[in-house]
Order: C-alpha cells, then sequence, then structure tokens
C-alpha cells in the first residue's frame, strides 16, 4: 500500500522535483516494486530523462579520469627518473665521487662471475680490494686510522628461508676495514656489501657496485678533515650469495664485530635505478630519523618493509644474519628496477647509470657519516622503543614519525568518519528514512562488483594459463593492463550499472553518488581501522585514502547541490584526490617493478598470471573506489563498457593466438628466460654398499611456469617424453639440488648424456658407526669435493634425526620432511668432518637413513662438459642457461 501510494505521488510536480534528492523507499529492498515502476512508465528511462540536466557526460567523465591518472602516471615517472637532486655538489673535494666508484666499479666487474671458492673470488678480487684499500690508506688524513684484515672464517647455521636448511662453510674470505679516530674508537658503525656473484653473471649491480661504492665511501671520509667520534668498519664479503655466510662468519667470530652498534647493508634486487630502503630496525626509530636526517635524495617506505618481512618475496639478505645473530639494529637498501635482468649474464656495469652511483653513494656516505658523529650511536640500545612510519614522497624528503603517533593518527581519522557516517546514518536529513538502506545496499553492491572483477580476471588467468600462453605480458607489460585491468575496470562498472537501472531506480544521481562515496569511505576506514589495530605502519596509506577523500566531499559538497556535477565539480574533486591517488600509483609501480620480474623466475607451481592477475584486481579495485559515484553522477556507460570489452576482447584474442612472446634478447632491454642445465652422473648405492643405479644426463630446470614448451621448436629432445622421474626413496626426488627448491620447481627434464668425470671428483665415505649411551646410532662422515656441495638426509621409518654436529645441534628439516645441509669452502679447505645420530625406534630391513651428496662444480675447467656446451649453444637467444657439472652419490645406511 506504502509503495502504490509513493509511485501516485510522482504525478505530481512537487514530488518530480524532489526525487533529486531522495530515492525510493524501497528501491534496494524490493525488487519486485522496481520492475512495477518500469512497466508503469516511471522506471529508469524515466529517472533518466528527469536527471538529465544534471547528468554527467560520459565522455567528459571517462576522458578527464583517465587523462588525470595518466598524468598522475607521467608525474611519478618524471619523480623515479630524477635520480640525483639537481644542485647537489657532485665530484667536489669531500663529495662523493661517482666516476671514481665506477672505475672501481669496471675492475671487479672485468674479473667476471666471483663464485665462492674460485680464483677469481678468493684470489683476484681480494687481490684488487686490498690494492684499492692500500692506495686509500696513503691518501689518508692524519686524525683516521686504517686498519685492514682478511678474515677466512669457519662456522655453521640454520636458516628457514626457502622452507628451512641448514649452512656450513669452511675457509671462506672476508675483507674488513675500519676507519675509526687516531686515538681509537669503543663503538662502531657497519657497512656491508658483498663481491662474490651467482654462477655465469658478471654481478654488477649485485653486489659489486655496492662494495664499489663502499671503496669510494672509505676514500672520502679517510681524507676528511673532520674527525669522527666513531668508528666505521666496512666489510666486503665474499661469500653472501651461498645464503648469507660470509656476514655469519663475521658477526659471530670476528673480533671488531663487538663494536658495532648498528649497520647498513647494501644490496640488490635489479639493476640500477634508485636504492630503496626496505628495511629498517627492528625497533630503533633513532635509525631511520638518521637516514631522514641525512640522505641526501631519500627513498624509503615502510610498505616495502612488511611486505619483504611478510616472506611472500622469495629473497633475503645479510640484514637477517645481523638481526638474528648479532642483535645489531640496520637499514637494509637495495636497487630494484629492471630485475629482470638480476642474476643473469646481463647485470653488466655499463646498465647501471653514473647517477645511480652518485645517488646511493651521496646516500651512504652521508648516512655514514651522520651515525658515526652520532651521540646516539654510543647507547643506541637506550632508543629501542617502537617502530617507525616512514615514506619518502616522490623521493623529495620522507615523512617519519612513531608507530604509535601513527595509530592515534589513524584513529582520530577513524573518528572523523564515524562522525560523518553516523549523523547520516543515525539522523538522516532526508524525508524518507532509507539512507541507511540505501547506504548497505551500496556497500553489498560494491563487494559484489569487486568480487566479481576478480572472478572474472581469475577465470581469464587460468584459462591463459591452462592454453599454454602464460607470461605474454612479461615483455610487454600492458598487455597485462589490456587484458586484465580492462576486465576487470569493465565488470565493476556493468555492476553498478546494473545496479543503477534496475535497483536505484529514479534516485537522483547525485544522490547515488553521495551514497557511493560513502559507501568507499567506509571500507578505505575499515582498512584502516583493521591494518592499525594489527600494528602494520603501512596503515597510513589507508588514513591518507580516507582523510583526503573526506576533506574533499566536505568542500565540494556546496558546489554539486548548487551546480550539478559539472566541469568545476570534476576540477575541484581530483584535486581533492591529487595526494592519495598520486601516492597510489607510486607505490603501484613500486609492486609492479618488484613482482613482475619475480614472476619470471617464481618456479613452475605458481602461475603468474594468477598473481598477476589478482595484483591488478587489487589495484583496480583501489583506483576505482571514489571513481565509482562517476557510474551514477554519468548520463550513461554504454560507451565506457564498450571500449573497455573491446580492448579487453582484442587482446584476450591475441593472447591466445601468441602474439605476444613473453621473452626478449634486445640488448637495450632483455627479458630472458631463466634455465638452469647441470650435467649430472648419479650414483646410487645400497645398504650392503654395493652400486644399484648409475645413469648420467643433463638435467634441466626451468626457473618459470611455461617450463619447457617455448624451447621444444628450438631443441626437439627436450620435450616431455625425457621429463624426470621423481625416485621416491630418494631425498629431494634424487636429484642434485643446489638449494632447496624443490617445492618450486616440480617440472624437470632429463636428457640422457655421458658420465661426466671431474679431474677433481668428490669423495665421501663413513668414518665411524657407533653406539651411542642414549641409545642411538653415531655417524659420522668425512666429505671433500669442490666449494659447493649439498648433502641431503632422509630418515626411515622407525627412525629419527636426533642432532648433528651442525647448525646449533638442533637438525631442521626442509620443506618436505627431508634435511638439506649447504656447504661451501674457499680456498684450501681441509675435509669436512661432520655427525648425525639417529635415534632408531625399532630395526627395519632397508636401514635406518639414506644420505646423499651432490657436488656442484660452479668455477674451473670441472665446470664444462663438451656435451653440456654444445646444448647450452643450442638454446635461442632470448634465453639465459646458467649451466654446470655436477655429481650425486647416494647410500644407505
Amino acid at each position: 500500500m506504502k509503495l502504490d501510494m509513493y509511485i501516485e505521488s510522482l504525478k505530481t510536480e512537487g514530488t518530480r522535483d524532489r526525487v533529486h534528492n531522495e530515492p525510493l523507499a524501497d528501491a534496494c529492498g524490493r525488487g519486485g516494486g522496481a520492475r512495477t515502476r518500469k512497466r508503469s512508465g516511471e522506471g529508469s528511462g524515466g529517472g533518466a530523462s528527469r536527471s538529465a540536466g544534471t547528468g554527467l557526460s560520459e565522455a567528459r567523465a571517462a576522458l578527464g579520469l583517465a587523462l588525470y591518472l595518466l598524468a598522475l602516471r607521467a608525474l611519478v615517472q618524471l619523480s623515479l627518473q630524477q635520480l640525483v637532486l639537481r644542485g647537489a655538489a657532485v665530484g667536489r673535494r669531500g663529495e662523493f665521487d661517482a666516476h671514481q666508484a665506477r672505475d672501481y666499479l669496471e675492475h671487479i666487474t672485468s674479473i667476471g662471475p666471483r663464485t665462492t671458492g674460485s680464483p677469481e673470488n678468493e684470489i683476484l678480487t681480494v687481490h684488487y680490494l686490498l690494492e684499492q684499500i692500500k692506495l686509500i690508506e696513503v691518501q689518508s688524513n692524519s686524525l683516521h686510522k686504517i686498519s685492514v684484515d682478511v678474515q677466512r672464517p669457519t662456522g655453521s647455521f640454520s636458516i628457514d628461508f626457502l622452507g628451512g636448511f641448514t649452512s656450513y662453510y669452511d675457509n671462506i674470505t672476508n675483507v674488513v676495514v675500519k676507519l675509526e679516530p687516531r686515538d681509537g674508537a669503543r663503538h662502531a658503525v657497519l657497512a656491508n656489501c658483498h663481491f662474490d656473484s651467482v654462477a655465469n653473471s658478471p654481478g654488477a649491480s649485485d653486489d659489486a657496485v655496492s662494495c664499489s661504492v663502499m671503496l669510494e665511501v672509505l676514500r672520502v671520509l679517510s681524507t676528511s678533515s673532520e674527525a669522527l667520534y666513531h668508528a666505521v668498519i666496512f666489510l666486503f664479503n665474499g661469500a653472501e650469495e651461498n645464503v648469507l655466510q660470509a656476514s655469519h662468519g663475521f658477526i659471530t667470530q670476528h673480533p671488531w664485530a663487538s663494536l658495532i652498534r648498528a649497520f647498513i647493508n647494501l644490496e640488490a634486487a635489479g639493476v640500477g635505478g634508485k636504492e630503496l630502503v626496505f628495511q629498517t630496525g627492528p625497533e630503533n626509530p633513532w635509525l631511520v630519523q638518521a637516514y631522514v636526517s641525512a640522505a641526501k635524495h631519500p627513498f624509503a617506505s615502510v610498505v616495502a618493509q612488511e611486505v619483504f618481512q611478510s616472506g611472500i618475496i622469495p629473497s633475503d639478505t645479510d640484514f637477517r644474519i645481523y638481526r638474528d645473530f648479532g642483535n645489531i639494529p640496520g637499514i637494509d637498501l637495495a636497487f630494484i628496477e629492471n630485475g629482470y635482468i638480476y642474476h643473469t649474464k646481463y647485470d653488466t656495469a655499463d646498465r647501471i647509470l653514473t647517477d645511480s652511483i652518485q645517488r646511493a653513494g651521496d646516500n651512504i656516505l652521508a648516512v655514514l657519516k651522520y651515525l658515526a658523529t652520532s651521540d646516539m650511536l654510543a647507547s643506541s640500545s637506550k632508543y629501542q622503543h617502537g617502530n617507525m612510519v616512514f615514506f619518502d614522497v616522490l623521493g623529495l624528503f620522507v615523512i617519519a614519525y612513531p608507530s604509535r603517533v601513527g595509530s592515534i593518527i589513524n584513529y582520530m581519522v577513524v573518528m572523523a568518519v564515524v562522525l560523518y557516517l553516523g549523523r547520516k546514518l543515525l539522523h538522516p536529513k532526508y524525508k524518507t528514512a532509507t539512507y541507511t538502506k540505501d547506504f548497505f545496499c551500496g556497500l553489498g553492491i560494491t563487494l559484489i562488483s569487486w568480487f566479481t572483477s576478480l572472478v572474472t580476471v581469475l577465470i581469464i588467468a587460468v584459462f591463459v594459463s591452462l592454453i599454454g600462453q602464460s607470461l605474454s605480458w612479461y615483455n610487454h607489460f600492458y598487455v597485462s593492463v589490456c587484458l586484465y585491468g580492462t576486465a576487470a575496470v569493465a565488470k565493476i562498472i556493468f555492476i553498478h550499472t546494473l545496479a543503477k537501472r534496475f535497483y536505484y531506480v529514479n534516485a537522483s544521481g547525485q544522490y547515488l553518488g553521495e551514497v557511493f562515496f560513502d559507501v568507499s569511505l567506509f571500507v578505505h576506514c575499515g582498512f584502516l581501522t583493521a591494518l592499525t589495530y594489527r600494528g602494520l605502519c603501512s596503515a597510513f596509506i589507508s588514513a591518507v585514502w580516507v582523510a583526503f577523500p573526506l576533506l574533499t566531499k566536505l568542500c565540494v559538497q556546496k558546489d554539486l547541490k548548487q551546480h550539478g556535477a559539472g566541469g568545476k565539480f570534476i576540477a575541484f574533486y581530483l584535486l581533492g584526490m591529487f595526494i592519495p591517488y598520486l601516492y597510489a600509483l607510486y607505490l603501484i609501480w613500486a609492486v609492479f617493478e618488484m613482482f613482475t620480474p619475480i614472476l619470471g623466475r617464481s618456479g613452475s607451481e605458481i602461475p603468474p598470471d594468477v598473481v598477476l592477475a589478482s595484483i591488478l584486481a587489487g589495484c583496480t579495485m583501489i583506483l576505482s573506489s571514489y571513481f565509482i559515484n562517476f557510474i551514477y553522477l554519468a548520463k550513461s556507460t554504454k560507451r565506457t563498457m564498450l571500449s573497455l570489452t573491446l580492448v579487453c576482447t582484442v587482446t584476450f584474442l591475441l593472447v591466445c593466438s601468441g602474439t605476444f612472446f613473453p621473452y626478449s634478447s634486445n640488448p637495450a632491454s632483455p627479458k630472458p628466460k631463466r634455465v638452469f642445465l647441470q650435467h649430472i652422473t648419479r650414483t646410487f648405492h645400497g645398504l650392503d654398499g654395493n652400486v644399484v643405479k648409475r645413469d648420467s644426463g643433463v638435467w634441466i630446470n626451468a626457473f618459470d611456469y611455461t617450463g619447457m614448451s617455448h624451447i621444444t621448436p628450438h631443441i626437439s629432445e627436450i620435450n616431455d617424453t625425457v621429463r624426470a622421474d621423481c625416485e621416491e626413496s630418494a631425498p629431494l626426488c634424487g636429484f642434485p639440488w643446489y638449494l632447496p627448491v624443490h617445492f618450486l620447481i616440480r617440472k624437470n627434464w632429463y636428457l640422457p648424456a655421458p658420465e661426466v668425470s671431474p679431474r677433481e671428483p668428490a669423495h665421501f665415505r663413513l668414518v665411524s658407526k657407533e653406539q651411542t649411551p642414549w641409545d642411538s646410532i653415531k655417524l659420522t662422515f668425512e666429505a671433500t669435493g669442490p666449494s659447493h656441495m649439498s648433502f641431503y638426509v632422509r630418515t626411515h621409518k622407525g627412525a629419527t634425526l636426533s642432532q648433528w654436529s651442525l647448525g646449533n645441534g638442533t637438525p631442521v628439516t626442509s620443506k618436505g620432511g627431508d634435511y638439506f645441509v649447504f656447504y661451501s669452502h674457499g680456498l684450501q679447505a681441509s675435509a669436512w668432518h661432520f655427525w648425525i645420530e639417529v635415534q632408531v625406534l625399532e630395526e627395519q630391513p632397508e636401514g635406518m637413513v639414506t644420505v646423499a651428496i651432490a657436488a656442484h662444480y660452479l668455477s674451473g675447467e670441472d665446470k664444462r662438459s663438451s656435451q653440456l656446451d654444445a646444448l647450452r649453444e643450442r638454446f635461442p637467444d632470448w634465453t639465459f642457461p646458467s649451466a654446470w657439472v655436477c655429481t650425486y652419490n647416494l647410500f644407505v645406511f
């Protein structure tokens, strides 16, 4: 009855005027009523005609929003390209000289790949570093004293990286330099880099450029006439790529380690660009303040810190070692741009811009000088109170404040939203009390639009993956935007258009625009509350996305009511949204800069299109949130949806047809496919010690989801007929994994090949087997071989590994339940002796434990074989095949 009376009242002129400010009483709650109104001639068509005078032009709205986002993106790009702030002193006396640092860099990289244990790493690079340090010492000011030490530590530790494993190192190399006042110092700040590289890569960015920067910083500080209060220790470590071994050897064994109160770690996850501060602390806000006060070209984000420490990025740095084993706070910096060529042959010195070196040097020099003259360093433990919220503003300056202050600010913003929305929800100013219903209905519609948008892009991503066209965007990033981004936006617009036409019949566009603005505000406020409650410093982003839109709304609300959604409203609205949208695009750039290259080396088990589609859908949800109201303010959305659907469909068809090849050998911007080739000979021994199986072949691992599908047309014998079979009874499937990444890469290929014959073969033997007083069996082993070996253990039914002589004595399983030990040594290392204890609950006829040892020849002549060289040459130029020889021996005891 009430509904019929309301429809009847629409016939009068007064009610027709009121419709612009008031929705139908049951528009959301009664779909049947909406359909009745449409049939009576007062449906969506009538509503549209009455609001035509104030409706926003679709073309103007779509074009305005597109140009707005493009302009913000251009501003972000301009900021990122501005590596060094102009006007800074460059090349003056007492200032960092990037050209000198580049000279160091080119000398180090000219040595070639520098794997731990190789002459290139242990002799040539060490000799060059000592030579340059000696020259710096000769030039140094008499105010300072320089001490140099070459450390060759031996040790072991366990780490939960990559599912957990244990590391053992012997006679690796550290070059340590201490710069201190002439009278000495009781406290020190550490600067850390590593000069070793992964196999087959010159390692310019990872991490020769950092060591070059440190050499130049050492030169500048040592020649300065300004006295230091504290010492500065420069650690050039020679075994970081061996999963952080050298830093562990230094911080746990070197006598100077006890002086260190803080550290700066220089790393790389890409090649050049800006070096990002992506970790600080833990809980030492004074270190962040030091960076804020001293850094000349700041680039830092607590968001990066919380993302990295969440573990979703499969990487780690020496920061973890100093934090966990040294209990020392620090700052972690890394180059993040162009991760496509990280750890490849393309990581050369010429790809690193001189301005990148200059900015890194300026920042490191300034922060080290600040810390070395700081009163806080001597008593740093007193300042360990809470975390810091910190973020740079387009690289111009850093905003930093304690997290507890951030929580107060966040909750104040939440209260402002509660007051704003509470006034509407509890005391609606509309004559019919429908705002609450419309608000929660709008919330449901918004959530449904986001959910269906995500489902849509995931369906497309799964289909693309199933037909073998994954990673089509790897070499053409904007393909992903045209495929997944347009699909996500189109679905959101489609759902809201349906709601506008069939649910909110005859409601004013201005009113609905206000409702959906409030819905977006409420959602972001919910995220702000949840993130703040969990103690995440990244909650400041949600605070920005609540505070500025709310202020904007309050400022433009009056103009919108008086003049409608015209050009003036759009201009002021977009101007008010400038800060949240600019910073969002700034962060979104960093997300894709980091994650897109990683998806090309994340293994065969994670569909990269699904991950990227999810990220793009999430970004679309965020960016669309405060633009949803334009759907209701606009007269129509047909052309926009048609255009987005057309772009998505055309892109989808092109992707399905294989138009976009994922990889590139373009010298200016290579995006190679990574493939590992290991020419191996495997020998399996039985319980009696006799050989039960022996084979040889080239074991092939592709580090991305596409496997060998793109390689087979070039090398026909590498196809699914030579897929590697898992040896179920052997640890890690009976293959010589260099690191325990078997759970990420389950698709392998094993191409038969002749046996390998290293000139210096590995030897492994059981030294003793004895019963302990506590009824366990102690097995003592001896192993000799190349600089890198992997040891695997699997206990049999009824047996457990109780303790061993590795790590802290407690065995650590890797993912899957087997035990993995990573071993490396420098030059002239002694035989590796270790023992394990097996607790046997019941005797088994097949023995109590299976062990295996893999020897990896990563340098020298033993690294190569004629078959391996011939196969590697056949790989297309858009691949990066990293190849070496190894042997694998398995024993049962």
